[in-house]
């Protein structure tokens, strides 16, 4: 896919971080857009800065198949075709798999794993309808490794792989693409808004954990929607997002069943340094 000129677009989780990014950078390719997320105002601030010639926004929880459906619809009903379908909207946990609730369990493949089998079902006939099409699916670096305390969203990230890798396969000979995405440390609000119980040192301070991340997330949301857009426009299948990805995935490949010693190491030292360095003082 070439341009994006008058394209259909549809992202979900279009709020913030990397889906209003990329629902920015498709506005300034001239494309059309379809935007969705549970949060209304910041959907709405994403429609006001990307600046779209033509904009639907839609409050949308993924995990809700009538919902993701009915949105659908409503992209039929105002543009007739979709040409590109960014399933992004994520959540995160945090929690060893033996303390991890069910409920918990379910809330995050209702998002991570059914969200994207719910808009990729939906949207198939709408992608069929177009000349040239592309369902782009988010996984993350943790659907290539695991890592303790992240076993449920390890589970809905390879879910997402092993989703998207099939469906590529299947779409073969068509004129609809799979490509799975697989970002490393991105600076979005993904942890902050997580349902954090541990981490993998058994601490349960979130604002520390928080703050590391920061120290170890690189990449912005504007580059990874750029790395999106030019992987969709170079025909890729898979997209790694950040440094620590290419690293990641290179690791798992050299070391499939011990890597998580590399991790752990890597890690500590990360870890060690913030521990390290001066903090902020607290504020009252």
């Amino acid at each position: 896919m070439q341009t994006f000129r008058d394209r259909v677009v549809v992202i979900t989780g279009a709020a913030s971080g990397i889906g209003r990014a990329l629902a920015r950078a498709f506005a300034t390719e001239g494309s059309r857009l379809a935007l969705a997320d549970v949060d209304a105002a910041g959907l709405a601030e994403t429609a006001k800065l990307a600046g779209a010639k033509e904009c639907l926004t839609e409050i949308v929880d993924v995990s809700d198949r009538t919902a993701v459906e009915r949105f659908a619809d409503q992209v039929r009903s105002r543009f007739g075709v979709a040409h590109v379908v960014i399933n992004n909207a994520g959540v995160a946990l945090s929690q060893t798999l033996a303390e991890t609730r069910y409920e918990d369990f379910q809330w995050i493949m209702g998002i991570n794993f059914w969200g994207v089998v719910h808009g990729t079902q939906a949207f198939l006939p709408l992608l069929r309808a177009a000349d040239e099409a592309v369902v782009v699916n988010v996984s993350s670096v943790f659907g290539l490794i695991a890592f303790p305390t992240q076993g449920a969203y390890n589970a809905s990230k390879f879910a997402v792989r092993g989703f998207t890798e099939a469906l590529r396969h299947e779409c073969e000979g068509t004129s609809i693409r799979a490509i799975c995405v697989h970002p490393g440390g991105i600076r979005t609000s993904i942890l902050k808004n997580a349902r954090f119980y541990s981490d993998a040192f058994g601490h349960n301070d979130h604002a520390r954990s928080m703050a590391e991340f920061e120290q170890i997330a690189r990449t912005t949301p504007e580059r990874a929607a750029e790395k999106i857009v030019v992987g969709i426009r170079k025909r890729k299948l898979r997209i790694l997002i950040g440094p620590d990805a290419y690293v990641i995935d290179l690791m798992q490949r050299l070391l499939p069943a011990r890597y998580m010693k590399v991790v752990a190491a890597v890690l500590s030292r990360a870890v060690g340094r913030f521990s390290a360095a001066p903090q902020p003082a607290a504020r009252g």
